[in-house]
């Protein structure tokens, strides 16, 4: 994955924004060395944000399962036993 400093990435924004968006790559943008953002093509994020689709899914259906298992507790409760 190429680095470039930001500084230098509002020059060249146009010839960047056309590698990640034609050629597919994956930009990383630095500010003082460090890794600040990363510009990516539309279809990585459009991947990650399924994968986190999914995740969030199976972390629902989790807890939907936990509350069939075990019920719930009212709001009530868990004041009470925070004030404890």
């Amino acid at each position: 994955m190429a680095t470039v400093p930001f500084s230098e990435a509002r020059e060249h924004f146009t010839d960047l924004v056309n590698e990640v968006a034609y050629g597919g790559k994956r930009i990383v943008l630095t500010r003082k060395g460090k890794k600040l953002v990363a510009i990516v093509p539309l279809e990585d994020l459009e991947t990650i944000e399924t994968m986190e689709d999914k995740i969030d899914i199976a972390a629902a259906k989790k807890a939907d399962a936990d509350i069939k298992k075990h019920g719930t507790v009212s709001l009530a409760h868990v004041k009470k036993s925070l004030s404890k």
